[in-house]
C-alpha cells in the first residue's frame, strides 16, 4: 500500500485516535511534518487530488483548496517560466503575453494532472478486455487542450507536478516509517 492509499484511508477513518491501538492519523501527521520541513506544494496537491475527490456528493468538496492550489501553481509556473526564459519580457506587451502564457500553462497542466484519465476506458487502459484504442492501453488521455509551444510546456509542468507529489509522498512515507 503506497502513501497515497494510506493517506486516503486515513481520511476515511472513523476514529482518528492516536494511541497504541489506533494509528489512522499517522499518514496525515507524516504529510504535515514532511511539508513543514520543505514548504512545498505536495500536501496541497495530495489534498486536492485525493481528499477533495472523496466527497460523497459534488457539493461536499472544498473548492477553496483548488483555488488556493491554482493561485500557488500559477505563481510557481511563472517563476519557472521566467527562470527558463520561455519568452522574452522586454516590453509591456511581451510581459503581458508572457503572463497569459504562464497562466494558460498552469491551468492546463493542473487540470491534466488532476484528471488526465482516458474517458472511454476510465484510465484502466482496457476497453472490453482489450487495449483501449484511444489511449493505446496507457490509460492517459491525449492532451487536447493545448497545442504546439503551450503543449510542450504544459507537459513539462505536468511532469513537475508528478515530481512534486512523488517527492512529498516519499518524504511523508519516510516519516511514517520512522514513527513506527
Amino acid at each position: 500500500m503506497g502513501f497515497a492509499d494510506r493517506y486516503v484511508h486515513a481520511l476515511n477513518a472513523t476514529n482518528l485516535k492516536d494511541d497504541e491501538r489506533h494509528g489512522q492519523a499517522e499518514p496525515l501527521m507524516a504529510s504535515a511534518f514532511a511539508a513543514a520541513a520543505t514548504g512545498d506544494l505536495g500536501p496541497l496537491l495530495h489534498r486536492v487530488k485525493f481528499a477533495d475527490a472523496l466527497s460523497r456528493k459534488a457539493f461536499e468538496g472544498n473548492p477553496a483548496n483548488l483555488a488556493q492550489l491554482l493561485r500557488l501553481w500559477i505563481a510557481e509556473v511563472t517563476k519557472r517560466g521566467r527562470a527558463r526564459h520561455w519568452v522574452p519580457e522586454n516590453t509591456a506587451w511581451d510581459a503581458d503575453a508572457a503572463q497569459k502564457l504562464y497562466r494558460q500553462v498552469a491551468e492546463h497542466s493542473l487540470a491534466y494532472w488532476l484528471d488526465g484519465k482516458c474517458e472511454p476506458c476510465g484510465g484502466t487502459g482496457l476497453d472490453e478486455k482489450r487495449a483501449c484504442k484511444c489511449c493505446s492501453g496507457t490509460g492517459k488521455a491525449e492532451l487536447s487542450m493545448a497545442a504546439g509551444f503551450v503543449r510542450e510546456h504544459t507537459l513539462n509542468m505536468v511532469s513537475e507536478l508528478h515530481n512534486i507529489a512523488d517527492s512529498h509522498a516519499a518524504r511523508a512515507a519516510s516519516r511514517l516509517r520512522s514513527v513506527r
